[in-house]
């Protein structure tokens, strides 16, 4: 075997750990699954968010816990359900079956190690704006009662469930199928160069594979990692955000300013990252990352089901801005999505095409590899100004939720929260209501569900831009250091 053609499978063979080395990969595999089931139960609509026992830990039973937080009767097992799990898998296969049959744009990726090219299409958009389509028919001719907003507000645990089955399934498959890649194979596969540790914990959680694919009959080959970025879960994450919409129509009969906000910034988000799907090609999960639990489970469980937490929030209890707060919300998402896309346009026209009159004036430094560093522009106000703005955007998704918290009062007078009282048993959206929500001592307390989101985001941009950097430190060596002095701050100048 020739010394390239292993190298063009095998990564080099010193690695450093992340994520604290396999005891991290352990605890992040078993714990983040646990607070995707943290935040839906502890933030409900049976008794208030966070759950009343929480607040009075000295009184909290396991009894109590369990009826405030709506614990299934039939225990752990009803944390699943074979009849949802057949539905979130036919999403799935009319998601590949729309990759397949609608029409899209082929283009190259980056060059591997080998040299070589894979080639994607990318039509997650047309894909997305399809299934959109059925849905809005459904929901013209039923309403906020359309049997998919109904099917996904009663079964929301168990689609968490189901999305974490196959994010398991996906990544046992992979990290298996990963030790039959050979040198010198004609179907381009290679192994990531963070996965290759020896431990088997650690490489499932990483990824051994770079880019794995699998050819389906009829369908054709789909790159799994390509699939799982943009295509389940992103759309997943708009579909929740609708079906909570609904579910407060159903309730309350009106639409609050502060979800129809949350929901529109949520799917421009989303559709602007379908629109502009071919620029993942150039993203560290795509170029860098194999594979495995950590990109699975992001991609198809925590993305849909903890962005949409405000969302789910405002379903039950509505916030009202006002023309001033919604300025304010606004005012703050701008900022945000113009500091992103910027940055990321400039990024992506230079790679593309460094004469594009646009930033044809960009000045860069030359690495060794023949590769290029912007020094001015967005790139060189900080050396990821994209971080910057998709955290102020974040903001915006929590912000209309107010000092959020609230409690549910059973069998009490009705107090609708826009101040109208209901004595008795009141009527909401045609249908008789024996609850209050109000915030009372609940209030302030459920920023810990609701702004959870700005919190992390903060954490994985900074983990993000710290792994960026290491890596860039061993692929660019000196020339890097050298940026370094002319692009001195990571994201936000002057503070970090």
């Amino acid at each position: 075997m020739s010394k390239s053609a292993r190298k063009s499978v095998l990564p080099a063979k010193t690695h450093s750990y992340e994520f604290q080395g396999p005891p991290g990969a352990l605890v992040l595999s078993l714990g983040l699954p646990i607070v995707c089931y943290i935040a839906a139960f502890i933030c409900n609509d049976i008794s208030g968010c966070p759950v009343p026992s929480v607040l009075h830990p000295r009184s909290l039973t396991l009894v109590k816990l369990k009826e405030e937080v709506g614990w299934p009767q039939e225990g752990i097992w009803g944390l699943a359900s074979l009849r949802v799990s057949g539905y979130v898998v036919a999403y799935y296969l009319l998601s590949l079956v729309l990759q397949a049959a609608l029409p899209g744009v082929i283009q190259q990726g980056v060059k591997l190690r080998s040299g070589a090219r894979l080639e994607y299409k990318f039509n997650a958009f047309s894909s997305a704006i399809t299934i959109l389509c059925g849905v809005a028919i459904g929901t013209y001719l039923d309403g906020a009662h359309f049997a998919l907003w109904t099917f996904i507000w009663d079964n929301y645990i168990q689609l968490i469930t189901a999305n974490l089955g196959i994010a398991v399934a996906l990544s046992c498959f992979v990290y298996y199928r990963s030790f039959s890649v050979k040198a010198g194979n004609k179907h381009k596969r290679e192994l990531a160069a963070g996965g290759h540790s020896g431990n088997m914990i650690y490489d499932w959680f990483i990824g051994r594979e770079l880019n794995p694919r699998i050819t389906i009959p009829i369908i054709g080959t789909i790159d799994i990692k390509a699939f799982c970025e943009l295509r389940p879960g992103m759309l997943g994450y708009v579909l929740l955000d609708l079906a909570f919409v609904a579910h407060q129509y159903k309730l309350y009969g009106y639409v609050s300013d502060s979800i129809l906000l949350i929901t529109i910034f949520q799917t421009v988000y989303v559709f602007d990252a379908l629109w502009m799907e071919p620029a993942i090609l150039s993203t560290m999960d795509i170029t860098t990352d194999g594979f495995g639990f950590m990109l699975a489970f992001g991609d198809l469980v925590w993305l849909p089901f903890i962005y949409s937490l405000q969302a789910r929030y405002l379903a039950i209890y509505p916030v009202h801005l006002g023309i001033s707060g919604v300025a304010g919300v606004l005012g703050v998402q701008a900022l945000g999505y113009w500091i992103f896309r910027s940055a990321n346009n400039e990024k992506n026209r230079f790679r593309t095409n460094p004469k594009d009159p646009r930033i044809a004036h960009l000045q860069y430094m030359k690495t060794s590899s023949g590769g290029t560093l912007l020094t001015s522009g967005w790139w060189g106000f900080s050396r990821h100004p994209n971080y910057l703005g998709d955290w102020i955007m974040a903001w915006s998704y929590s912000l209309p939720t107010g000092i959020a918290g609230y409690v549910v009062k059973h069998g009490s007078p009705v107090v609708m929260s826009h101040g109208d009282m209901i004595d008795g048993e009141g009527i909401v959206s045609g249908g008789p209501v024996k609850q209050q929500v109000v915030q009372g001592e609940a209030r302030g307390w459920g920023m810990l569900i609701t702004y959870f989101y700005v919190l992390y985001f903060a954490v994985l941009l900074i983990h993000r831009e710290m792994r960026d950097e290491e890596a860039c430190k061993r692929k660019y060596g000196e020339v890097w250091e050298k940026y370094k002095e002319k692009v001195r701050w990571r994201i936000l100048p002057g503070v970090y």
